[in-house]
């Protein structure tokens, strides 16, 4: 009775640099973003999640500086409240009802540390920062085409 390898059949190594490179989050982040303001509705906000098909976004002030993030969950809660207290949401901002201490990631890090991450925080999404300016967010779904970016190379 032989052994059975579970390490799958061995490629020639060559000096190919994109099997050696580690794959970071700066190359599969989003950078064309759907922002908001702090100012911004409620209801404006809500548009936007169901017109683009999002489940948020991050919120900058004027100088594209990372203030919070606002989720369709924070949207749900205000709803809620309005019909709690019988108050109109039209005139409502988004300030009160975002997510202000927001957790980044750094655009150089691993994908794979980067999937790390979201397991043990459990988000959606981490914005990335470069200067205190927001460049750009990575989602579960960008780690997820970086995995099968990687289908059939060597996972470092």
């Amino acid at each position: 009775m032989g052994f059975k390898s579970f390490q799958g059949s061995r490629r020639q190594q060559g000096n190919n640099v994109a099997d050696s490179t580690p794959m970071k989050v700066s190359d599969y982040m989003t950078t064309n973003l759907i922002k908001f303001t702090p100012d911004q509705t409620i209801e404006s906000v809500m548009e936007a999640i169901i017109k683009y098909r999002i489940s948020g976004g991050p919120v900058v002030n004027e100088k594209n500086e990372l203030v919070g993030i606002i989720s369709e969950g924070d949207c749900i809660k205000q709803i809620s409240e309005s019909r709690y207290y019988n108050m109109p949401m039209q005139d409502m901002t988004i300030e009160k009802y975002m997510v202000r201490n927001v957790e980044t990631i750094d655009g150089d890090m691993n994908i794979f540390d980067a999937a790390n991450k979201f397991l043990n925080a459990k988000r959606r999404r981490f914005p990335i920062l470069e200067k205190g300016k927001l460049v750009g967010q990575i989602s579960q779904k960008d780690i997820l085409k970086a995995a099968m970016a990687m289908k059939g190379h060597t996972w470092k």
